[in-house]
């Protein structure tokens, strides 16, 4: 079978078919989930960048997608999207635990720089959640990373942590494979998890009571 050859005629025809699909250029990102595109690394290679390439072809002005409107469009959709799963996760363990032991943003320390999302008092001396939303696997793996280095003090690992990923898409086999499969291990105590797992995770925590 002949080997396909990727070369500045085709990738154009590529991106401007992306463009037409989808309104803009694509990102590293989505050129890695594109089978009609190279990888971004034979971009990187052969190319020297998407965003060189993009230059070169002259496609539009705005050739770095991490500047300008599209990336204004993307920060704004990120977070808007993630303020409500923090608002639905909010109120689901404020039903199931109580008003009074559910601390949005709860600092660990007095300078501020570290906190969880929500920190609950249970009678099990209580848990972290931190909350966050990966548009595809590999995102996962990056903020799992990122997650990972934010808690690695000895007083905040002395709760539960619970990583609750939010997207639907991924059920809790695929998220522990990631974890199985990944080089850099989660300690002990600190877990990855689908909403249908956090659900069960929470069924198992007896709520304290108000006197």
């Amino acid at each position: 079978m002949k080997k396909f050859i990727w070369n500045i005629d085709n990738i154009r025809e590529g991106l401007q078919k992306f463009h037409v699909q989808y309104g803009h250029y694509p990102t590293a990102t989505e050129i890695d989930a594109c089978a009609y595109l190279p990888a971004a690394r034979t971009i990187e290679r052969r190319f020297g960048g998407l965003v060189a390439l993009r230059g070169d072809l002259k496609l539009d002005s705005q050739t770095d997608l991490r500047t300008g409107e599209h990336s204004s469009r993307r920060a704004y959709k990120i977070n808007k999207r993630a303020h409500k799963v923090e608002g639905d996760v909010f109120e689901y363990l404020q039903r199931r635990f109580g008003v009074e032991f559910v601390h949005r943003e709860y600092f660990f320390t007095d300078d501020r720089r570290t906190r969880a999302d929500f920190f609950v008092f249970d009678t099990q001396k209580g848990f972290c959640v931190d909350v966050f939303y990966a548009s595809d696997l590999r995102n996962v793996t990056g903020c799992l990373n990122s997650k990972l280095d934010k808690y690695q003090s000895d007083y905040m690992r002395q709760y539960p942590i619970i990583y609750l990923q939010m997207n639907s898409e991924f059920e809790q086999e695929s998220l522990d494979r990631l974890v199985s499969n990944k080089k850099r291990k989660i300690p002990t105590g600190q877990h990855l998890m689908s909403w249908k797992s956090f659900e069960q995770f929470c069924a198992n925590r007896k709520p304290l009571r108000v006197s």
